[in-house]
């Protein structure tokens, strides 16, 4: 009899049993959710930018796994790395030892941002930013960190302390000092730096929640300000980064911006391996690891894993030699031209926004009395809601998958793997004017829907 484990004789056997499961051992919360906005799907398999159903019916996905899957699924090139990494048994993670992958990765990564010098390898997005706080409060020695109102930085204790969202903070007091000021605000911001005790603020160029882009020249005169008050500029590129605005980064976006600290993760290894970098400058990595005493001051155990670098190296390899950044530019101007040209179509549409393959779509309350006493009622029971009752029917009928913008926010967000092109932009625009039209016309399953919305959220209250 045999011992060996097989992977597949166990999916097949258990995994039909996937949402039973996740209720009974994970989340249980994740399924119940997908159960009632009809997102429970089952996916058996992912190329590029599509899912497959066990039925062979593709679904187009403009998620891209909350934007790690940059180069989509399964690309070959990073594939093999892997393969290739694993048969060659390096002698990794001994600890004493200094392996050549973490540095041709960090030499490649700092390529495309030559003011920098020095990289933190760590498993994540909000351990490169912890990273850079960390780095932050010690290298100028004061203790509090400003953050943007809105802003996702992450969910651990550190970069919850800089999440401008109130409902991931609420019951996990007390956080880091922190302060919160508007995006876009120089005299809040130096109000604050006057107080002579902030390390740095934090921002992202374009923030996640809702696709508010910072004003231009902001970043650059935000620096100097807070230079002049000898605090520090992180940028947080763990979304917004790796070709996703158009440019390698979305600080790029503006000339003269040289943040101190860039904290990098999600598409850095193609979706296949947890990974994140903290780039920074030579005099702050050498402030922290400032003797030998030191040199373990701030590690991570799977940090610089062989599996991570390697798809790191073939990730920034596909990026070069297939203008993946080029690519997003051009289909990003195709996708936002094609959708800003319907809002004089549709009075519920009011904002098209964003850079490259990040864009947000953003509804608003229509003139109309008929469609205007829909929203009202939909306003009323939870804000949000109208742009889910979006959401759904781009999956349920054009299989699309999308995402709202964040809690109580009418907004769509657009992050597809940087790989779609004109046939991934007809097709979503084919199908969201499709939705539209429904809407305004104010029957079918835009609305029945959000029947079903409006009850959960009463239920909920």
């Amino acid at each position: 009899m045999s011992t060996e484990f097989d992977l597949g004789a166990l999916l097949a056997e258990r995994g039909a049993e996937r949402y039973e499961l996740h209720g009974r051992y994970l989340n249980h919360q994740l399924p119940r959710m997908l159960h009632t906005i009809g997102f429970d799907k089952v996916y058996e398999r992912g190329e590029g930018a599509y899912f497959w159903d066990a039925d062979g019916n593709d679904y187009l996905d403009m998620l891209a796994g909350f934007g790690v899957m940059g180069l989509g699924r399964h690309h070959p090139v990073v594939r093999k790395a892997l393969h290739d990494v694993l048969d060659a048994s390096l002698a990794d993670l001994t600890r004493f030892d200094c392996q050549p992958l973490p540095g041709l990765l960090a030499e490649k990564l700092l390529a495309h941002s030559p003011h920098l010098d020095r990289v933190f390898f760590g498993n994540s997005g909000t351990e490169a930013v912890e990273t850079a706080l960390k780095f932050a409060r010690y290298a100028t020695g004061k203790p509090r960190v400003l953050y943007c109102d809105h802003a996702f930085h992450g969910l651990t204790t550190g970069s919850l302390s800089v999440n401008g969202e109130g409902g991931f903070r609420d019951g996990f007091a007390p956080l880091l000092p922190d302060t919160a000021v508007p995006l876009g605000d120089l005299d809040a911001l130096a109000r604050e730096l006057r107080k002579g005790d902030v390390a740095a603020l934090i921002v992202e160029p374009i923030q996640g929640k809702g696709v508010h882009e910072a004003p231009p020249g902001h970043l650059r005169a935000a620096q100097e300000l807070l230079h002049r008050h000898r605090a520090l500029l992180i940028a947080d590129e763990v979304q917004t980064g790796l070709g996703r605005t158009g440019d390698f980064y979305a600080y790029q976006h503006e000339d003269g911006v040289e943040p101190d600290l860039v904290c990098v993760a999600k598409a850095l290894s193609g979706g296949y391996v947890p990974v994140g970098a903290t780039l920074g400058k030579d005099w702050i990595f050498k402030k922290v690891y400032s003797s030998m005493d030191r040199v373990l001051v701030h590690s991570a155990s799977f940090g610089s894993n062989a599996q991570a670098m390697a798809a790191g190296l073939a990730v920034l390899s596909v990026m070069e030699n297939e203008q993946i950044v080029a690519g997003a530019r051009l289909t990003g101007d195709l996708l936002k031209s094609r959708l800003t040209a319907l809002i004089d179509k549709y009075e519920l549409l009011a904002d098209v926004r964003g850079r490259g393959l990040m864009i947000g779509i953003e509804f608003g309350k229509p003139r109309s009395l008929k469609l205007r006493s829909r929203w009202a009622m939909l306003q009323a029971a939870r804000k949000g809601l109208f742009a889910q009752m979006v959401v759904v029917p781009l999956l349920q009928r054009h299989r699309i998958l999308t995402q709202v913008s964040g809690d109580h926010l009418e907004v769509i967000k657009l992050i597809p793997p940087l790989v779609v092109g004109e046939p991934e932009v007809d097709r979503f625009v084919d199908a969201f004017t499709e939705v539209m039209d429904d809407a305004h016309n104010g029957g079918g399953l835009v609305w029945d829907f959000g029947r079903t919305l409006i009850k959960q959220a009463v239920a909920n209250r």
